[in-house]
């Protein structure tokens, strides 16, 4: 049974959208295999975070992609925030802003 991709909202997915080409097609790929056979790929395609935070890590020739997302029952994978990444560590502030995200997802299913 494949996996449903879905996102936390429209601007998520054209913040995804507008990414250079090729980290988009690597996410894609990413996505797809997700889709296909659950979200947990492993290193180097996804990592846990904590409290059921996840994310992808997409590269392309441009530089670096990340998108955090959850699972949800039903097999739902949702996609919460991306962004391009332009140093080693991942901003406090991407990380605000998934998590955030996070839990009015999980709140809004109970």
């Amino acid at each position: 049974m494949n996996y449903k991709l879905e996102y936390y909202n429209s601007s998520v997915q054209a913040v995804l959208n507008a990414w250079p080409v090729g980290i988009r097609a690597n996410f894609r790929g990413i996505t797809i295999r997700m889709i296909e056979h659950g979200p947990h790929l492993g290193f180097p395609h996804t990592r846990a975070m904590s409290d059921g935070l996840f994310e992808i890590r997409a590269k392309g020739v441009e530089g670096i992609g990340r998108a955090f997302f959850c699972m949800l029952v039903e097999r739902r994978i949702v996609i919460l925030h991306s962004f391009i990444k332009k140093t080693d560590k991942t901003p406090q502030r991407e990380l605000n802003i998934a998590r955030a995200r996070l839990q009015e997802v999980k709140n809004a299913t109970r």
